[in-house]
């Protein structure tokens, strides 16, 4: 099973500047913006609400959606789905999205690093789990497939959206791009264990490191492929 959380940026159309900005100029620092609201704080809600109605009448398991840490950026999250079909439900979502911003006169861009510097990156967080891990006992199953995710670290990197060397510093709640590592509760982290995960010792996990502009078919496919059908 799979929950992808889905972040874009909503640029404003022939300046190619996000949502909300002062045109050739920076709002004030990251920390007001994310999951929040009003007008100085929040920009794009009609074109977010309009795609999430959109999704559910389209028959897409659209569980949520959440203004991010950087003003202009938005997310939106698919799933749980199982199999292959996160793949589709994704790319059907990213295409409604494309067309209510184009309706909106409004560009939406899956670049994991819009905006160079001190601003939070957009990526494409992978949650994961098979039968196994949600069973009692389950704890040690996704740590034993964390460990071969980390065996496969180039690989998977190789293959989690271009320019994402931009986005994976290590900074901006994100982990170098060169080092694999792991943790509970660690925003910092290539994957992530969810801290209720541990205390139940079953559950799922996050991979932090696809890009917004991953492939989710590519993705959802190299996770099972190496968490299941492991070859050295």
């Amino acid at each position: 099973m799979y929950g992808i959380e889905q972040e874009y940026t909503l640029l404003q159309k022939d300046i190619n500047w996000p949502l909300g900005w002062p045109v050739g100029g920076f709002p004030g620092p990251q920390g007001p913006y994310y999951c929040s609201i009003g007008a100085d704080k929040s920009f794009g809600r009609d074109i977010v609400d309009a795609h999430y109605k959109a999704c559910l009448f389209a028959g897409v398991n659209i569980s949520g959606i959440n203004g991010e840490v950087m003003p202009g950026q938005w997310e939106f999250q698919v799933g749980p789905t199982v199999g292959i079909s996160a793949g589709d439900q994704v790319w059907v979502a990213r295409y409604l999205l494309e067309r209510i911003t184009e309706i909106a006169g409004v560009v939406v861009t899956f670049d994991p690093k819009p905006i160079p510097g001190d601003w939070n990156g957009a990526g494409a967080h992978t949650n994961y789990s098979t039968e196994s891990m949600r069973k009692d006992g389950g704890f040690k199953v996704i740590v034993d497939a964390v460990e071969k995710l980390k065996l496969k670290h180039k690989e998977h990197i190789a293959a989690y959206g271009e320019g994402n060397e931009r986005r994976l510093t290590g900074k901006h709640e994100t982990a170098d791009i060169n080092t694999f590592s792991w943790g509970v509760a660690n925003r910092g982290a290539s994957v992530r264990v969810g801290r209720e995960t541990e205390q139940n010792g079953k559950g799922y996990f996050e991979d932090r490191r696809p890009a917004s502009n991953m492939d989710p078919y590519v993705v959802t496919s190299m996770i099972a492929e190496t968490t299941i059908l492991w070859k050295p």
